[in-house]
């Protein structure tokens, strides 16, 4: 279990309830639950409980597949078609639009864990990790850190943010309630495949945020909280494997084909039909390292720190000059000075789970090495990101020359 820090006496400003989103977010549950008892599960169609499973799992691949893996870590690339489907599904599961719900999920990726910046954090406590949050105005102090011109850029993205509340209110319920209309239970279909389905989406996916920080295996890494939990799994389209997200760039919620994860086999069916392109995956290298340093830290209960600075370096030793002559005879390349190295991200571009433009905007250009030094130095080192330790591994194996920090 995990120790519950206080917000007090941390210096920021207190938060307001979110009273718009509280007073919704509690009367569907009092109309799920008085409806429910009106109209209980054994006195319906089958048809009905069947749209309530349907909506409810259609639903949730619009989150784990569009939101999250599509969205908020570019694992994919989606055709026009399925994009435009994956919104329609989100924005039933009424979690926000894909911008709203991206944004914030890339922050909880940047502070994970952080009860200042992680806008769900698990130390904050089981609750307040699960639903707490939602009750109050999110005051992001590092927001403006976060990428999104990948998401304003995107039609679909910007057509479904504008008209979010009227598509929301038509796919998850208004739609339910015509289903049930066809069979004579239109009732049944608003109650089980509206607001039922909606408490179901609602707490599986905020399981993965609570649950799947505090109980479960950690396989890859115990940097932060997360866990792998089979249960979660099976109620989240595969999202509950969550210790595997160290690597959140990759498409799978876990590699082997032993994980459940049925939202990695519907992309990989996808990509059958040519409907998504550029899947990604994290590099054997790895995850082999990942897990052999979990097991060694298992079995010694100590591993050495793998991020020794100070370490003997028998490379090349570059000045400013050398710098500014290499950066000028590639200028395509991506160079980043990181803790006094001469770090060469080029090969790392179309892997680097933030995107290449966040590495483009901190390479080194002819001017200004010093500056770009220290914005790197601080963005690498939990600036705008708590990395983790097979980023800072893969940091070291691109260095190609110290910085002489003398000249």
């Amino acid at each position: 279990m995990h120790s519950v820090v206080s917000s007090s006496g941390l210096g920021h400003r207190q938060p307001q309830i979110w009273w718009s989103n509280a007073i919704f977010f509690v009367l569907v549950h009092i109309a799920a639950v008085v409806g429910v008892y009106y109209l209980p599960p054994w006195s319906v169609k089958k048809e009905t409980l069947f749209l309530w499973f349907l909506t409810w799992q259609l639903s949730d691949f619009g989150v784990t597949i569009g939101y999250h893996r599509l969205y908020s870590h570019k694992a994919f690339r989606a055709a026009t078609s399925v994009r435009i489907v994956l919104a329609i599904l989100g924005a039933s599961a009424f979690q926000g639009s894909i911008k709203w719900w991206c944004l914030r999920h890339r922050l909880h990726h940047r502070f994970t864990d952080d009860p200042l910046h992680d806008p769900y954090a698990a130390t904050k406590g089981l609750f307040y990790s699960h639903m707490g949050w939602i009750f109050y105005k999110p005051t992001y102090e590092r927001m403006a850190l976060i990428e999104r011109d990948d998401l304003e850029s995107d039609p679909v993205v910007r057509f479904q943010h504008q008209y979010y509340v009227f598509m929301a209110l038509f796919f998850g319920f208004i739609c339910p309630t015509l289903a049930g209309y066809t069979w004579n239970d239109a009732l049944g279909g608003y109650i089980y495949g509206g607001l039922v389905a909606r408490l179901f989406i609602w707490h599986c996916t905020f399981l993965v945020n609570s649950l799947a920080h505090w109980d479960g295996l950690q396989p890859y890494s115990d940097e932060n909280t997360s866990r792998g939990n089979l249960l979660l799994a099976l109620l989240t389209g595969g999202e509950g494997n969550h210790n595997f997200h160290s690597f959140p760039h990759d498409f799978r919620s876990g590699p082997s084909i032993t994980d459940w994860d049925p939202s990695k086999w519907i992309i990989l069916l996808l990509e059958k039909c040519s409907l998504v392109t550029s899947l990604r995956r994290a590099g054997e290298k790895d995850l082999r390292e990942a897990i052999r340093y979990m097991q060694m830290k298992e079995a010694l209960d100590f591993v050495k720190a793998e991020t020794d600075n100070n370490e003997a370096w028998d490379g090349e030793v570059w000045d400013f000059e050398r710098v500014r002559e290499f950066s000028q005879e590639k200028p395509s390349c991506c160079l980043i000075l990181i803790d006094g190295f001469v770090v060469d991200a080029s090969s790392y571009l179309g892997e680097h789970p933030g995107g290449a433009t966040v590495l483009r905007h901190f390479s080194i250009r002819a001017q200004g090495i010093q500056e770009l030094w220290n914005k790197a130095h601080w963005a690498f080192n939990g600036g705008m990101n708590n990395h983790s330790r097979s980023a800072k591994r893969r940091m070291r194996d691109l260095r190609i020359a110290k910085f002489d920090t003398n000249t």
